[in-house]
């Protein structure tokens, strides 16, 4: 579900209360471990943080001009959506993260190339995603970028 909210604020009050209160603690928790400087912002109708134009200014390859997403929340429907676009281009972090969600014990990963699922608020493992959003700094995640985005011909 996309929003039409402009800011970050907006967004979680718009949000059923039983969602907004683990969007709230989720974001808590990417802002105290994110490493410096991403942008907390609203693209594409959900929650994120990105890479401002001024430390890229191409941006994202399919919208030039937009900002490059580097991790999202969503409340979906039926569910809490994390996406981490370094899990999707670094084969290592992702093994990493599949390696300690199964430490958790939480429950099956439900995830695609770089889309988190939780369905069970109850069975979110904070401390890991807090741990996650620490573990890559902008300037590794532009260089994965580069080497992955498709090539102009």
């Amino acid at each position: 579900m996309q929003s039409k909210e402009l800011t970050v604020d907006n967004y979680i009050k718009s949000l059923p209360e039983d969602k907004a209160v683990i969007i709230t603690k989720l974001r808590k928790l990417i802002n105290q471990n994110l490493p410096k400087g991403f942008k907390e912002g609203m693209m594409y109708g959900i929650m994120g943080w990105v890479v401002p134009l001024s430390r890229y200014p191409e941006g994202y390859h399919v919208s030039p001009g937009t900002p490059l997403g580097f991790i999202s929340l969503a409340a979906q429907k039926n569910f809490i959506a994390i996406y981490h676009m370094g899990l999707y281009c670094n084969p290592k972090l992702l093994k990493w993260f599949t390696d300690e969600y199964a430490k958790a014990e939480v429950g099956k990963l439900d995830m695609g190339k770089s889309c988190i699922r939780f369905k069970n608020p109850d069975k979110i493992p904070y401390s890991l995603i807090g741990e996650l959003a620490s573990k890559m700094t902008m300037d590794e995640y532009v260089t994965l970028y580069d080497t992955f985005k498709p090539r102009k011909k």
